[in-house]
């Protein structure tokens, strides 16, 4: 073009040239379009595992522990439905009407339980240097996918808003999670250790029959969660501390479980390894998960862009101009469930009840239920 040319073969390479733009701002469209693809299928990709986890479905998982044993009541043991029904604790029917099956309300010194529950585990997992936390209970579907959950597809267990790019939680693991999202963390910050209150929201997709009934499977409930963020050598051993940290707090409630090590088909995407402590429900007559403990490497904080930059300099300046900084590198992410309320109250009703119909209140709960030491029936 900057040669002299004829105006007719100028004009040719001036249209070729427009052809060209046009051709390019397709293929660039094209491009973006295949990138966001691309990343949604990635993202279905799940975590490695670690070398010790079980092979396997759920029934391959190992137990690492027992404690306690189940207790010999010596006359017929009530479901928690039918002790909440007679001690007036919760109402199904009511909310059934109001929003749907799956709902609840508490009543009476339920809902005094429900807070003693909460504020006991905030305050013992405080005491092992974690910071407490509440949380926005709706967060962008974009932060749900980055920390390995999908908010999307007929099995989702998340609920969307329509018209907005907004979900609501199924677990504080997500907004807790996305707190330090696209951060350069100083070393000396780590480890950060977050103890977080919040509600949480699932669809329960698929899940149905009696092993759900009652309070054991519901949309809509309370739940401390624990998430630590860390440097890589350390993972292993701070999910060592959080499964000790929920041991130690079903142990003091004189609770019976199991903890296990999940094998792999029943670890999720995010987690690298994953500890499960399934109690004894008398009522139910059989074991239930209260709890679980993740380690997700650095397979959400690569999602969310949380890294760090360790304290010790470089050798020698890679580039000129660029300082002896040493590179940053992803967080660990762990988490962990220090109370979900619905199925820790199944516990204690079924697991405490008296022969009388009440149910005694273990001891460290007291002190936050002003003193109360027993549930008694309701005089008629």
């Amino acid at each position: 073009m900057k040669r002299k040319l004829e105006i007719s073969e100028r004009q040719k390479l001036i249209e070729e040239g427009k052809n060209l733009k046009e051709g390019l701002a397709t293929l660039e469209e094209d491009l973006v379009k295949l990138t966001d693809e691309l990343q949604l299928e990635a993202q279905c990709i799940p975590n490695m595992t670690h070398p010790n986890v079980p092979i396997g479905g759920e029934d391959s998982s190992t137990v690492r522990k027992m404690a306690g044993t189940p207790r010999d009541f010596g006359f017929p043991v009530k479901d928690h439905l039918q002790l909440g029904k007679e001690l007036d604790l919760f109402d199904f029917d009511a909310a059934a009407e109001v929003s749907g099956s799956k709902f609840y309300y508490l009543k009476n010194e339920a809902v005094l339980l429900e807070m003693a529950l909460v504020n006991w585990t905030l305050s013992e997992v405080m005491k092992k240097g974690f910071t407490p936390l509440t949380t926005p209970e709706l967060v962008r579907s974009s932060v749900v996918e980055k920390c390995g959950f999908q908010p999307r597809g007929d099995n989702t267990q998340v609920y969307s808003i329509e018209g907005s790019d907004q979900c609501l939680i199924g677990t504080a693991e997500i907004p807790v999670g996305g707190i330090h999202m696209d951060a350069i963390l100083a070393e000396t910050q780590l480890p950060l250790k977050y103890v977080a209150f919040s509600h949480c929201f699932r669809t329960e997709a698929g899940a149905a029959g009696a092993a759900t009934r009652g309070l054991y499977r519901v949309h809509q409930f309370s739940k401390v969660e624990m998430f630590v963020l860390c440097r890589p050598e350390e993972s292993e051993s701070y999910h060592e501390e959080l499964i000790k940290i929920e041991e130690d707090l079903f142990s003091a409630l004189g609770l019976h479980y199991k903890t296990f090590d999940m094998a792999s088909g029943d670890l999720g995407a995010p987690a690298y390894r994953k500890f499960d402590v399934e109690a004894w429900m008398p009522g139910l007559g059989r074991y239930g998960e209260i709890s679980s403990a993740s380690n997700c490497l650095d397979y959400q904080s690569r999602r969310l862009g949380i890294r760090y930059r360790p304290s010790e300099p470089t050798p020698a300046p890679l580039k000129k101009g660029k300082g002896s900084l040493a590179p940053t590198q992803f967080v660990h992410t762990l988490n962990a469930t220090a109370c979900a309320v619905p199925r820790m109250i199944v516990c204690l009703l079924e697991n405490y009840q008296q022969e009388d119909g009440s149910v005694i209140i273990p001891g460290p709960l007291r002190a936050f239920m002003g003193g109360l030491e027993l549930i008694t029936p309701k005089s008629t």
